[in-house]
């Protein structure tokens, strides 16, 4: 780092008793009191350079006060070891501190040529702004006299040298101290350019108090050079370095706030401003910062407190890049410590509205073409083909909102899965999440069954009306083999679920391949009867949907089946047990042939097909059962 010496003769302060004095032949004539420091001094060294000095004595020429001197009394005695001759060091640590208190004492050219204030000055503009750890470390010295810094202006030329640097190449400039031993360390000239694109600046900036860095980031966005994703990564590095880790035990943090109050009270203050302006920093590109950091963000947000506005600023840079989010990103600790739910879901139905907002404003995905335009191709003039390339763009971007809105629906379908372990999550907000996710985006229900079933697990107090309505967002058809399987013995499911997944499963294994063409097997009229009875109708055909769904449940939710390899399985016995707590239905499957209501169980082992798969073991045990009655 540069420096600067003045003077030549020794120091000859010393301390007696409460006093500072200077070792002299002549005694001292002149008191002065700084900041509750007293010196016995001389006034001919002192007055025929500092003019405020001048001015004072001549009200009072034996002793004075210098209230609210800056720096205190080592940018006092500094300047007065300057006055005496004697040697002084200025560097980037201390020029700030010596620059006020020279202009205090009105140290300026009026008084001497060539006066302190003007070497200051001149050591400050050539040396000091032209080093990149100079600027830093004398800018960050500004916050410790705010008012002084910014009425001489050393604020805004330590944040002008700063990011003229980082707009021009690295290897053009003089970089001292972090960024200097970087390179060497590197031992390649080849290197130094490519620590430069990296962001090498972020990490020696990231040393600014919030209000200092948000003005440097300013004036580095305002050059127009650095790419917006370098803008990105240095404000991560700030985040990282001086938000606290906010993944804590809420109720203790609670309750430390309740003991101490206003501490906590102003520490969540100087973080919530920090964490605002970072998000006031945030640039409007999409790709310029990651949508896991802006997750992070959006925690931090609810722990401290943030602004609504902040927040739904968040919320929607998030909805723009949704599809790169992961399940743990999404759990975010609700606004209050005494929430008895464990996330904030109102936050990600948020996201999520503000999302399909976004899908729906999609260019279309079919091109407007006249008929003169397709009868003659060969005239196309210049602006139909640029019709054609920006046609190309929207079926392009089309296609990429198509892509996010189906890894959404695989991501909202794990996030599902995590929060209805929550005892604490209202139905209706479980519903509305799974409702918010468009049909097509899911191809399978898999994933949505398996939350479903974690869900009616973790809440058996549902009574019969809701588990109903929790079970209308699931769509039978798209269950897998393995799904059905599980769904059929699933105790918790309402017995209409179960009667729709029994007849999709039976209705697709009947659905045979034979010489190119495909044969449904017939059902019998009792069992399209008693499918009637559930308002299922089989002619219903599902909507076509593109979507891919991954597994986020834990050991226990897994599906196991290996009941039904076994003759015990207890598949008839949950059947029954379904059936016989049903009793909106007991008299209106009437047997053609005979007179007697039959057993709406023995209905289902009716149905007939080949290969049968999941029933096939189901049925033959029941017809053993039957044939013995």
């Amino acid at each position: 780092m540069k420096f600067m010496k003045l003077g030549s003769r020794p120091d000859t302060f010393y301390t007696s008793e409460d006093l500072r004095c200077v070792s002299s032949e002549v005694s001292s004539d002149y008191t002065i009191e700084v900041s509750g420091s007293r010196y016995n001094l001389h006034k001919f060294p002192l007055l025929s350079k500092c003019l405020r000095l001048q001015r004072m004595c001549s009200e009072s020429p034996e002793s004075n006060q210098l209230p609210d001197f800056p720096g205190g009394v080592e940018a006092f005695e500094l300047c007065a070891k300057y006055c005496y001759g004697m040697t002084i060091t200025i560097s980037a640590y201390n020029i700030v501190a010596a620059r006020c208190a020279a202009e205090y004492l009105q140290m300026s050219e009026e008084v001497e040529k060539g006066n302190l204030v003007y070497k200051l000055e001149v050591f400050l503009n050539t040396c000091i702004l032209n080093g990149w750890r100079d600027s830093i470390v004398t800018l960050h010295t500004t916050k410790a006299f705010p008012l002084w810094s910014e009425d001489l202006a050393i604020t805004s030329r330590c944040i002008e040298a700063i990011a003229s640097k980082i707009l021009s190449h690295p290897s053009k400039v003089c970089l001292s101290h972090s960024h200097s031993r970087r390179v060497r360390d590197d031992d390649a000239s080849s290197n130094r350019a490519a620590a430069g694109s990296r962001g090498w600046w972020a990490e020696d900036i990231a040393e600014l108090g919030i209000d200092l860095y948000w003005r440097t980031m300013i004036a580095i966005k305002s050059g127009g050079k650095v790419p917006c994703s370098l803008i990105g990564d240095a404000l991560r590095v700030y985040a990282s370095k001086w938000l606290p880790s906010l993944q804590r035990n809420r109720k203790q943090a609670g309750k430390k706030e309740d003991s101490d109050s206003d501490s906590e009270a102003d520490v969540s203050s100087k973080h919530r401003l920090l964490l605002e302006s970072i998000i006031s920093l945030l640039p409007a590109e999409k790709a310029a910062v990651s949508c896991s950091f802006l997750l992070k963000l959006l925690k931090a947000a609810n722990i401290l407190n943030a602004s609504s506005s902040s927040k739904m600023e968040l919320a929607r840079r998030v909805a723009l890049q949704l599809e790169e989010a992961t399940v743990s990103d999404l759990l975010i600790p609700p606004t209050s410590y005494k929430s008895e739910m464990l996330y904030d879901v109102d936050i990600v139905a948020t996201i999520l509205e503000q999302f399909m907002i976004l899908g729906q404003s999609s260019p279309p995905t079919s091109p407007l073409r006249g008929k003169k335009g397709m009868k003659d191709r060969r005239q196309r003039s210049r602006s139909a083909e640029n019709i054609d390339l920006e046609f190309q763009e929207s079926r392009r971007s089309s296609s990429a909102s198509h892509s996010s809105k189906l890894k959404v629906a695989k991501l909202v379908d794990g996030y599902l899965q995590q929060i209805a372990r929550d005892v604490s999550l209202p139905l209706s907000k479980f519903v509305s999440l799974a409702e918010s996710v468009p049909e097509f985006s899911r191809l399978d229900h898999d994933d949505l069954y398996r939350a479903i079933d974690i869900y009616l697990k973790t809440h058996k107090n549902l009574n019969k009306s809701e588990r109903k309505r929790i079970c209308r967002v699931l769509d039978c058809k798209k269950l897998s083999m393995e799904a059905c399987m599980h769904a059929a013995q699933n105790e918790m499911l309402p017995l209409r679920v179960v009667v729709q997944v029994l007849f999709y499963e039976q209705a697709r294994a009947a659905a045979a391949t034979n010489n190119g063409e495909v044969k449904m097997t017939e059902l019998p009229s009792n069992i399209k009867a008693l499918l009637a009875a559930h308002n299922i109708d089989p002619s219903n055909p599902s909507a076509a949907a593109f979507s891919t769904t991954t597994s986020m449940a834990g050991p226990e939710d897994q599906w196991s089946v290996s009941g039904l390899k076994s003759p015990k399985s207890k598949l008839s016995g949950t059947l029954r047990s379904k059936l016989d707590e049903d009793e909106e239905i007991d008299e209106r499957f009437m047997n053609q042939g005979g007179g007697r209501t039959p057993s709406r169980f023995k209905a289902f082992c009716a149905i007939p097909g080949r290969p049968k798969k999941m029933l096939s073991k189901f049925l033959s045990i029941n017809r053993n059962s039957n044939d013995k009655n």
